[in-house]
């Protein structure tokens, strides 16, 4: 493999020069912020411990800052892409400043949660400066779609990261956590200036490792029957689970039984239960309702 040339990485005044050249102006209802500084996007495919042979699948990838430095590392690496003017452009940044790899890499033109395959080999990576808005949904979408990412980090604003790296009994523990943590094992990778990125945001950001659970979790309930439960139960984070599980169970009588059967006291409040006690729970709906 040949190595890539040592400035095939973008820089402040790269991406600049490309963003005016495209006449495109990052926008807040896409949650648009271009990483400008090659150390970091280098420091991400670093923590996100990318391998030669891994198939690494990023989503918006912008003006192509990160898929560059993924692509100096990885096998191959496929782009989704919702915004047409920056998927147009991508495919030649990347075959001006890499030739040697452009066939290694590949964009889907799309908005990531329609996206259902993706071209060539299965990825075994996720790796992406997520926007905002839409970051969670995306992230358990792709882990949903294709169970052969086995490794995620996901840049996202700094109090998103600690949502979904949250765990039980943690203020900010809630639905994000309960349903990232049926995929994975997750933790905070680290924090990421503001000074990095173009236009600079007005939040912190924040790194977020997932590795795949290696056996899914052991449960007789579907994954859609558990979320169920962790939605209902935290739509009314205030209220015991017995109160606020009274919807999903048919009464708060039959959520009472649910959760004595499943071992979980019906004072507790959402914020205190693993995603195997959420579990446990859906487990014994059908048979105690009425």
């Amino acid at each position: 493999m040949s190595s890539p040339t040592p400035d095939a990485l973008l820089g402040p005044a790269d991406i600049r020069e490309l963003a005016a050249a495209l006449g495109v102006r990052p926008t807040k209802q896409r949650g648009q912020n271009f990483v400008i500084d090659a150390n970091t996007v280098r420091r991400i495919v670093r923590t996100a411990e990318v391998r030669p042979d891994d198939v690494v699948v990023e989503v918006g990838p912008g003006l192509g800052s990160l898929t560059l430095a993924l692509l100096e590392v990885a096998d191959r690496v496929t782009a989704v892409e919702i915004d047409d003017v920056l998927a147009a452009a991508l495919p030649a940044t990347i075959a001006a400043r890499m030739p040697e790899r452009a066939d290694r890499f590949a964009l889907v033109h799309s908005d990531a949660m329609h996206v259902t395959e993706l071209p060539g080999p299965p990825p075994t990576a996720l790796v992406a400066n997520l926007p905002y808005n839409v970051a969670v949904p995306v992230l358990l979408h792709m882990l949903d779609t294709f169970p052969t990412i086995e490794r995620t980090l996901v840049m996202v604003q700094s109090e998103v990261a600690d949502r979904l790296a949250a765990g039980p009994g943690s203020k900010v523990y809630g639905v994000p956590s309960v349903k990232a943590n049926w995929y994975a094992e997750v933790k905070r990778a680290g924090a990421i200036g503001r000074n990095v990125f173009w236009p600079a945001p007005n939040v912190d950001s924040g790194l977020v490792s997932l590795v795949r659970r290696t056996e899914p979790l052991k449960t007789t309930a579907s994954k859609a029957e558990v979320f169920a439960v962790v939605d209902a139960a935290f739509a009314q984070r205030r209220k015991t689970l017995r109160a606020a599980l009274a919807g999903w169970a048919g009464s708060a009588a039959a959520a009472e039984a649910a959760l004595v059967a499943a071992g979980v006291s019906p004072q507790a409040r959402g914020e205190a239960l693993t995603v195997e006690e959420f579990a446990r729970i859906a487990e014994h709906k059908e048979s105690t309702a009425p």
